[in-house]
C-alpha cells in the first residue's frame, strides 16, 4: 500500500498553493487585532484623526486579501482531497481486482464495499476539509500566541494554559473515539453484507415468506450500529462541555487580568483591546479541536482497515518472465493433479486426463464431485496442491495469467450478467474487438437471437441486475452467446444448458460439433450433453471413477449407466450393438 505521504506528494504543487494561501489568510487575520490597537490608541485615545482612513484602507486590504486566499486555500484543499480519495479508491479497487479467488472465498461483499466507499471517504475528509482545519487550527494558534507574548507575555500565560488543558482532552478524547470507531466500521461492513445479501436475494426472500426473519435481522445489526454511534456521541459529549468551560471563560478571565494591567500602566488600552481580540479569536481553534479529534480519529480507523486489505497478497502469482505463446492452439493436459483448500478435505484426487486440440471432453458426476473445481484450476483462479497443468504442453504456472485466462471461454454454472444492454454483456471481456456483427452470430449460435430481436430494443435493451427480468434459460443462452462471440481456442460449458429444453439444447449441441477447432470441456448432468464428446470421464468423491467414450461407458454398466438409466427410465434407447452386452 502507499502511504498517504506518498499520496499528498503527488500533489506537493496544490497542496503548497494550499497551505501558503492559509497562511497569508491567516497572516492577514492576525493584523486585524494591531489595527485596532492603533485605531483606540492614536485615533480615539490620542486623537489623530488623520491617521484614520490609512487604518480603514488597512482594514479593507485585510478583508480582500482574505477572501482572495481564503477561497484559493479552501478549493486548492477540496480539490485535493477529491482527487487523492478518487486516486486512493482506484488503487484499492486495483488492489482488490488483483487478489485471489481464496481471498473472496472468505471475504464478504458489504465489507468490501466499506472500505472502497465510506472508508475512502473518510480519508478524503482527513486530506481535505479536516486537513485544512487542523493545519490552520495549529498555525492559527501559533500566530495568536506570539502576538499575545509580544504585547504581555504575563496575559499570555492565561491562553497558553488553556490551550494546554484543551491539548490533553483531546488526546484522551481522541484514544477512546478510535476504539469506537473501529468498532463502528467493523459494524458499517456487517450492515452492508446483510443489506447487499437480502436485496441481492428478495426474491427467494419473498419465495420462502421471510420478510419479517430478514428485517428482524437487519433490525438486531442496526441497533447495534446505533448503539456504536451513541456510544460515540458519548465520549464526545462528555469531553467537548470542557472545550466550551475554557473557550467561554478565556475572554472573560482576559479582560480581568488585562483590566489590572492597564490600570496598573503595564498595557495601554488599544493593547488590551487586541488582546481580547486574541482571546476571541483563540477560542475558534480550540472549539474545534473537538469535532477535528472526532473526524481525524474516524480516518484514522478507516485507514486501518484500509491497509488491512492491502496486506493481504494474492496467493496466485505469476513468474517474473513468463512464456509467451505465439498462438494457443488449445491442448489440455492434467498429469496426476490433487487439490483442497487450506484445511478443507481433498476436492480433487490424481486427476489425469488429456484433451487434445479441437477435441471435447465430458466431464460428468454428483454434486460436489470436484466438476468446476477442474475448470478453476485450468483458469488458475486456484493452484493445485500436486501434479501439473499443461497448456500446450507448457506448465500453466509458466505463462502469463492474462494469456491463459483469455484464452478460455468460460460459460458459468451460476450466470452473471451485469447492468448493461444485451449487446455490451456479450462483448464483456473483448469489447474493442468484437463488433455487431460478431455479438448477432454468436446469439443466433446460442439460439438467443430470438427472444433478444422480439425485446422492444432489441440488442440494446438494458437488462437489470444479474439478469433480472430474464428467465433461466434466456440467461444461459446470452451466457454461452458470450464465450462464444470471443471464440477462444478452449471454450468450458459449466452445466450451462441446465436451463434450456431438449430442442434447444440440441441446436447448440450442433453448433459446439462446427465448432472444429475449439478444444471443448462440457460439464454436465444431463447425458445428452456429454454423449457426443471424444471422451467422458466420471468423477466420484474427487476422483475419476470411469472414463471412455459414451458407449463404452454405456457398456460397462457402471455409474454412466446408472446416470443414463435413471435420465431416460429404461435402456431401450442403447444402440443395438451393445444390448446384449447390458443383458436388455
Amino acid at each position: 500500500m502507499k502511504k498517504i505521504s506518498s499520496y499528498i506528494w503527488e500533489y506537493k504543487i496544490p497542496y503548497l498553493i494550499a497551505i501558503v494561501s492559509l497562511l497569508i489568510a491567516v497572516t492577514l487575520d492576525m493584523m486585524a487585532p494591531r489595527l485596532t490597537a492603533r485605531v483606540v490608541d492614536d485615533v480615539i485615545v490620542g486623537g489623530n484623526i488623520g491617521e484614520l482612513k490609512y487604518l480603514l484602507l488597512g482594514f479593507l486590504g485585510i478583508g480582500l486579501g482574505r477572501c482572495i486566499f481564503q477561497y484559493v486555500k479552501e478549493y486548492t484543499f477540496d480539490k485535493n482531497g477529491v482527487r487523492i480519495s478518487g486516486d486512493m479508491r482506484r488503487d484499492l479497487f486495483r488492489h482488490i481486482q488483483g487478489l485471489s479467488a481464496d481471498f473472496f472465498d472468505k471475504m464478504n461483499t458489504g465489507e468490501l464495499m466499506a472500505r472502497v466507499k465510506e472508508d475512502i471517504d473518510r480519508i478524503w475528509d482527513a486530506m481535505g476539509y479536516v486537513g485544512m482545519l487542523l493545519i490552520e487550527v495549529f498555525y492559527h494558534t501559533s500566530i495568536i500566541l506570539v502576538c499575545m507574548y509580544m504585547l504581555n507575555w504575563k496575559l499570555a500565560l492565561l491562553p497558553t494554559a488553556a490551550m494546554l488543558i484543551c491539548g490533553c482532552i483531546a488526546v484522551v478524547m481522541e484514544r477512546r473515539l478510535g476504539k469506537v470507531y473501529e468498532e463502528i466500521s467493523e459494524e458499517n461492513a456487517t450492515l452492508n453484507t446483510v443489506a447487499e445479501e437480502n436485496l441481492a436475494g428478495v426474491r427467494t426472500v419473498k419465495a420462502f415468506a421471510r420478510e419479517k426473519f430478514e428485517i428482524s435481522k437487519f433490525l438486531s445489526h442496526n441497533k447495534r450500529y446505533y448503539d456504536l454511534n451513541m456510544e460515540q456521541s458519548k465520549v464526545f459529549v462528555r469531553y467537548y462541555p470542557f472545550f466550551s468551560v475554557v473557550t467561554k471563560v478565556l475572554p472573560l478571565l482576559t479582560i480581568l487580568v488585562g483590566g489590572k494591567f492597564v490600570i496598573d500602566g503595564e498595557m495601554t488600552i488599544g493593547q488590551m483591546t487586541a488582546f481580547v481580540e486574541y482571546s476571541t479569536n483563540i477560542v475558534w481553534p480550540m472549539e474545534m479541536l473537538g469535532w477535528l479529534t472526532n473526524s481525524f480519529s474516524a480516518a484514522i480507523a478507516s485507514n486501518k482497515k484500509v491497509k488491512k486489505i492491502y496486506g493481504i497478497k494474492p496467493s496466485i502469482t505469476e513468474v517474473t518472465e513468463p512464456v509467451k505463446l505465439e498462438s494457443v492452439a488449445g491442448k489440455v493436459c492434467f498429469d496426476h493433479v490433487s487439490f483442497h483448500k487450506e484445511d478443507m478435505y481433498e476436492i480433487l484426487h490424481d486427476i489425469s486426463f488429456t484433451v487434445e486440440a479441437g477435441k471435447t471432453l465430458g466431464i460428468m458426476g454428483a454434486t460436489g464431485a470436484g466438476k468446476t473445481s477442474i475448470v478453476q484450476l485450468l483458469q488458475r483462479m486456484y493452484d493445485a496442491t500436486d501434479g501439473a497443468i499443461y497448456l500446450d504442453d507448457v506448465n500453466i504456472r509458466e505463462l502469463s495469467l492474462e494469456q491463459l485466462r483469455t484464452s478460455v471461454s468460460y460459460v458459468m454454472q451460476d450466470v452473471f450478467l451485469f447492468s448493461d444492454t444485451i449487446n455490451e454483456n456479450i462483448k464483456l471481456g473483448k469489447k474493442e474487438y468484437i463488433d455487431f456483427k460478431t455479438v448477432r452470430r454468436a446469439s443466433t449460435q446460442a439460439q438467443a437471437s430470438g427472444f433478444i430481436e422480439r425485446m422492444e430494443q432489441s440488442y440494446d435493451t438494458v437488462i437489470g441486475e444479474r439478469g433480472v427480468g430474464l428467465s433461466g434459460g434466456q440467461k444461459q443462452r446470452i451466457s454461452i452467446a458470450r464465450a462464444l462471440a470471443k471464440r477462444d481456442p478452449i471454450l468450458v460449458l459449466d452445466d450451462s444448458t441446465s436451463a434450456l429444453d431438449m430442442e434447444t439444447e440440441h441446436l447448440i449441441q450442433q453448433t459446439l460439433k462446427e465448432l472444429d477447432s475449439t478444444t471443448k470441456i462440457i460439464i454436465a448432468h444431463r447425458i445428452s450433453a456429454v454423449r457426443h464428446a471424444d471422451e467422458i470421464i466420471v468423477l466420484e468423491n474427487g476422483a475419476i471413477a470411469e472414463r471412455g467414450t459414451h458407449d463404452e461407458l454405456l457398456a460397462r454398466r457402471g455409474l454412466y449407466y446408472e446416470t443414463y438409466e435413471s435420465q431416460y427410465g429404461s435402456t431401450q434407447d442403447i444402440p443395438e450393438v451393445y444390448r446384449e452386452a447390458v443383458k436388455v
